[in-house]
């Protein structure tokens, strides 16, 4: 017989099968990425109608079966039913969960990525935060949180933290002014963008959208940023590709 599991997690996606069933794919802080089956969840009475849907987040409780598992009740929390009124928001919040996939496990705990994504999707709905800052803080972040992140406190070539004025996509970090012919591709790293970078990094989450930045460094940030996530993902994501044409009818 089946077993009974609770989990504490988020929606980040969620597929038709067949005539009235769901797919889910769930990240959950006790077991990671994991996906289960929602059985009836598209008829119209159907008690998991409203919790079967991306950025939900709550309890889902599980039958888990051999090679698979079932939602039995779902307890939602949050439904961020809002950032559907959100434009270009709700893709910066559908690339939020797209690039959480990509790095969410199976069996591998998953307690900051799932707050980290619902202090984010609160981030996209403060009209005071640009959502391309709070793109950047997300990717960083998430890269913190996953071990892949740049050496951004001191040169990786001499381990230095002084000068700190270059930045390296090959070699993965800061590069000092001592050291600037170890690469061919430094980029001048402002001195407020590598502060907000180690800001980043090192805040407590509940600290992480406090502040904000000019638009010169935000801009810098991103680029850094984005090139980074770019270079060491090997996927696609749509909802990336729709908010560049988004911009580009602007």
């Amino acid at each position: 017989m089946s077993d009974l599991v609770t989990v504490q997690g988020m929606v980040i996606s969620a597929i038709p099968v067949g005539e009235y069933d769901k797919r889910l794919v769930l990240l959950t802080k006790e077991r990671g990425k994991i996906s289960a089956f929602a059985k009836g969840a598209r008829r119209p009475n159907s008690p998991l109608l409203a919790a079967a849907n991306p950025f939900v987040l709550g309890s889902f409780t599980l039958y888990e079966g051999r090679s698979s598992y079932t939602v039995n009740q779902a307890a939602p929390s949050h439904y961020f039913t809002e950032l559907a009124q959100e434009q270009p928001g709700i893709y910066f919040g559908f690339y939020f969960l797209e690039l959480a996939d990509y790095y969410g496990r199976e069996g591998v705990d998953a307690h900051e990525t799932v707050n980290l994504l619902y202090v984010s999707l609160k981030a996209l709905l403060n009209p005071k935060i640009p959502d391309e800052l709070v793109r950047s803080i997300y990717e960083f972040r998430l890269l913190v949180i996953q071990g892949e992140y740049p050496q951004i406190f001191q040169c990786v070539s001499c381990g230095g933290e002084e000068e700190l004025t270059y930045f390296s996509q090959s070699l993965h970090g800061m590069v000092c002014h001592n050291c600037r012919q170890t690469a061919s591709d430094l980029i001048y790293v402002d001195e407020s963008v590598r502060y907000t970078l180690q800001y980043i990094a090192a805040v407590p989450l509940a600290k992480l959208y406090t502040f904000t930045v000019s638009d010169k460094v935000q801009r810098a940030l991103g680029r850094l940023v984005h090139t980074y996530v770019q270079r060491n993902t090997e996927k696609r994501f749509k909802s990336l590709e729709i908010l560049k044409l988004m911009s580009q009818m602007d």
